[in-house]
């Protein structure tokens, strides 16, 4: 699987927007977000993030570059990868801590579509505005992705016998997993949830999924293809532990300066991506080609 930035664009990674070292990768000064997706008539366009639900300043500053982005590249999905919720989860918390930072884009009529994390509360698959349907795990279609929705905290015989049928009869050219541990991950504070790799690794590959997106460490990271599929951990929307990137030879990009959350761009056979931070700067961006694997 090829990764290239986007054809025919400039980006600031050709001048090393960051620097990745040993205490992560540094933000720019503060501005409004500029998309260098290529933004494409038709394409499916979306936004990533993860552990955000903390209802503090740093969450709403984070959906105000959400929003800002969205004047540009007017995505209509948001994916969660977990810990939506932080602490107390009553009604009011839930609105306080999600109808209120994401109202803007609520009132636009952007769907988000939320996988548990080890924080939230079961009871809030049953919370409209997340669109979880009262179910633990769950799928859906967006043009050509099928989107395979996991619950990570229990993920036992039943959920595993249903993720295979799902994936077997899964027709459309792209394939993407998200759920709250991640299987690859470089930082301190977790890491690679490998009990969790060994059990669900092999249907990730059998059926051709080519992305996953995970959180639980509250960092962004971007890992080199392993065994083919590409992994992005977007764990700092909300919650940040700043410094907590461990970067190794499988880490591609990474951030652990400040809150951060991923623009996604599909397009035929292209997946575009963009991670962003809290001040409005891009930390990572690129491009990855959908590979197709024997028997799928």
């Amino acid at each position: 699987m090829e990764l290239r930035t986007p054809r025919g664009r400039r980006t600031l990674l050709t001048v090393v927007l960051f620097l990745l070292t040993g205490a992560g990768v540094w933000a720019l000064p503060a501005s409004t977000p500029t998309s260098v997706l290529p933004n494409a008539a038709g394409s499916l366009k979306l936004a990533v993030i993860g552990d955000n639900g903390t209802g503090k300043g740093p969450q709403f500053e984070l959906a105000s570059q959400m929003a800002a982005l969205r004047q540009q590249f007017p995505f209509d999905l948001v994916v969660m990868v977990g810990d939506n919720f932080y602490g107390s989860q009553s009604p009011a918390d839930l609105e306080n801590k999600f109808a209120r930072p994401y109202k803007p884009l609520l009132d636009a009529g952007v769907v988000f579509q939320a996988a548990l994390g080890n924080h939230d509360d079961v009871s809030t698959i049953h919370y409209p505005r997340i669109n979880m349907g009262g179910q633990r795990y769950y799928t859906y279609t967006r043009g050509s992705v099928r989107f395979v929705v996991l619950d990570s905290n229990v993920l036992d015989a039943t959920q595993l016998t249903w993720a295979e049928n799902t994936l077997r009869a899964a027709s459309e050219p792209w394939k993407i997993a998200y759920f709250h541990h991640p299987l690859y991950c470089n930082a301190g504070r977790h890491g690679s949830n490998v009990d969790l790799r060994v059990r669900l690794e092999p249907l990730l590959l059998k059926y051709g999924v080519q992305a996953v997106f995970s959180g639980h460490d509250h960092i962004y990271e971007r890992l080199k293809p392993q065994n083919g599929i590409h992994y992005f951990v977007v764990g700092s929307s909300g919650q940040l532990r700043k410094g907590d990137l461990r970067p190794s030879p499988a880490t591609a990009a990474g951030f652990d300066q400040d809150q951060a959350f991923m623009a996604v761009e599909i397009a035929a056979d292209r997946l575009y991506f963009q991670a962003i931070s809290r001040t409005g700067q891009t930390v990572d961006a690129g491009e990855l080609a959908r590979l197709t694997r024997s028997g799928t």
